[in-house]
């Protein structure tokens, strides 16, 4: 399988996407942040200082999606349409899903898993005071579709 990030002598590079027709490319995303019970009761109530953490870690997930391509060295400035990033308390933490959609030559599943891990970190960060247990896992791709865009 020949890697298309990769050139003849092994330099990364950055893929020529020029004969690729525009399709509309939707990706979703999830990951989890595990949380004491007790952090979980305080985000639920809105008590953590630092303010509503899934208001601002739904903010930081949309604004990161926004700016993946400066944050990640070889992906390509794409039209984002949409991030929707979403929260479901669980028992023992929080699972986050991002969708993201774009009509481009190329992808937008880079987007959605900057979205969740962002929204994550921020969880993270705004419950740091309060949980020292905290861990970050399970950031995947859940799934990918390109459909052929008609005009």
């Amino acid at each position: 399988m020949e890697l298309t990030h990769i050139g003849p002598a092994g330099e990364a590079r950055m893929v020529d996407i020029g004969a690729k027709p525009v399709s509309r490319r939707t990706a979703l995303a999830s990951g989890r942040i595990r949380l004491r019970p007790s952090t979980l009761d305080l985000i639920r109530t809105n008590q953590i200082q630092k303010g509503d953490v899934l208001a601002a870690a739904r903010l930081a997930g949309i604004m990161a999606g926004k700016k993946t391509a400066e944050l990640i060295p070889l992906c390509h400035t794409i039209p984002i349409e949409r991030i929707d990033v979403r929260f479901t308390l669980q028992a023992d933490g929080v699972f986050i899903e991002a969708e993201a959609a774009c009509e481009a030559k190329t992808g937008i599943e880079m987007e959605a898993l900057t979205a969740v891990a962002v929204a994550a970190l921020t969880i993270y960060d705004m419950c740091k005071a309060v949980d020292t247990t905290m861990t970050i896992e399970d950031i995947k791709l859940q799934e990918k579709r390109k459909d052929a865009v008609h005009r």
